[in-house]
C-alpha cells in the first residue's frame, strides 16, 4: 500500500518537477529590439553569481519551440552542454514578438537574416549592460537561418563587439555575391551533403572572406541534433527538383563538432 502511495504521489509531482527543473534551467528575459518592439530571449547560467562568458543563440527557420511549446532539443542540448562547461546562453526568439510561426516553407520571408542580425546585436546591448555577462567574452552561435543570419552578423563592423561567431549550415549564395569578409572570428560548419543549403557556396565564401570552413563528409542538415531520425521534407530553397530536403542526425559529425565549437570558444 505505501509503495502504492509513492508511485501515486511521484506521478501527482511529476508536472511540478517538471516545470521547476524547466525553470532552473530556463529564465524568460525581454530586451528591447532594434526596431519597434521588445524581444524575448531564453537565459540559461551556470551555478554562480558570475561573471560568465556569454553565447547568443540564433534559432532556425522552425522558430525556436517544439510543438509542445518546450524548447527545440537542438538549442536545448547546446545549452545544457555549455552551461556546463561555464557560459551563460541567450537564446533570442525573432518570431514570436512578431507573429511568426515558421518560415521554412516561406520564399518570400516577413523576416530576413539581415533583419534577424539587428536582433542579435540588441542582445548584445542587453547583455553589456548585465552584471553576469563578461563583456569581452560574448559569442555567436546560429543554426541554418540563425547561421545565415550569424554570418550577417560577422560581416558587419559591430562584429568586433562578439568574441566569435559560428555558423551551422547557413545559406551562402547571396552573401556570397556581394564581396563579405568576416569582421571577427568567424567559422562556418557544414554538412558535405546537405541538400538544403550546399556547402560549396559556404567553403568559398569562408576562403574569400577570411573565415574558417569546417565540414562534415556525409552529413545533412541539422547534423548537429541530438536525436533527429533521418528523414525528408519539403522545404523552401531545396537544392533538389522536387523541392524536398534531407534532415536529421549524424552522430559522428556531431561529436566532432561539439568539439570543435568547444575549442574555439576556449580561445582567447
Amino acid at each position: 500500500m505505501i509503495g502504492r502511495l509513492t508511485r501515486l504521489l511521484a506521478v501527482a509531482l511529476l508536472p511540478f518537477m517538471v516545470a521547476t527543473a524547466a525553470a532552473n534551467a530556463f529564465e524568460k528575459v525581454s530586451f528591447p529590439s532594434r526596431d519597434s518592439s521588445d524581444l524575448v530571449g531564453w537565459l540559461a547560467r551556470p551555478a554562480g553569481t558570475g561573471p560568465f562568458p556569454v553565447v547568443i543563440g540564433l534559432h532556425g527557420c522552425a522558430g525556436l519551440y517544439r510543438g509542445s511549446g518546450e524548447i527545440n532539443a537542438r538549442e536545448d542540448d547546446w545549452s545544457q552542454r555549455l552551461t556546463s562547461a561555464g557560459y551563460a546562453v541567450l537564446l533570442v526568439d525573432s518570431f514570436g514578438p512578431r507573429g511568426i510561426k515558421a518560415l521554412c516553407n516561406e520564399r518570400e520571408r516577413a523576416l530576413t537574416p539581415a533583419g534577424r542580425a539587428r536582433d542579435a546585436f540588441a542582445a548584445v546591448d542587453w547583455l553589456e549592460k548585465q552584471g553576469f555577462a563578461l563583456k569581452q567574452r560574448i559569442a555567436l552561435i546560429g543554426w541554418s537561418n540563425g547561421g545565415s543570419t550569424a554570418l550577417r552578423v560577422a560581416g558587419a563592423p559591430e562584429a568586433k563587439r562578439l568574441r566569435h561567431v559560428i555558423a551551422f549550415y547557413p545559406g551562402c549564395r547571396a552573401i556570397l555575391k556581394r564581396g563579405w569578409q568576416a569582421q571577427t572570428d568567424t567559422a562556418i560548419f557544414q554538412g558535405l551533403t546537405d541538400d538544403w543549403t550546399p556547402a560549396a557556396p559556404c567553403e568559398e565564401l569562408a576562403r574569400s572572406g577570411g573565415a574558417r570552413f569546417v565540414g562534415f563528409p556525409g552529413a545533412h542538415h541539422d547534423f548537429d541534433h541530438p536525436n533527429l531520425p533521418l528523414r525528408e521534407r519539403k522545404a523552401a530553397y531545396s537544392q533538389r527538383p522536387d523541392g524536398m530536403v534531407t534532415i536529421g542526425s549524424d552522430p559522428k559529425a556531431r561529436a566532432e563538432a561539439i568539439d570543435a565549437v568547444m575549442a574555439i570558444l576556449k580561445r582567447p
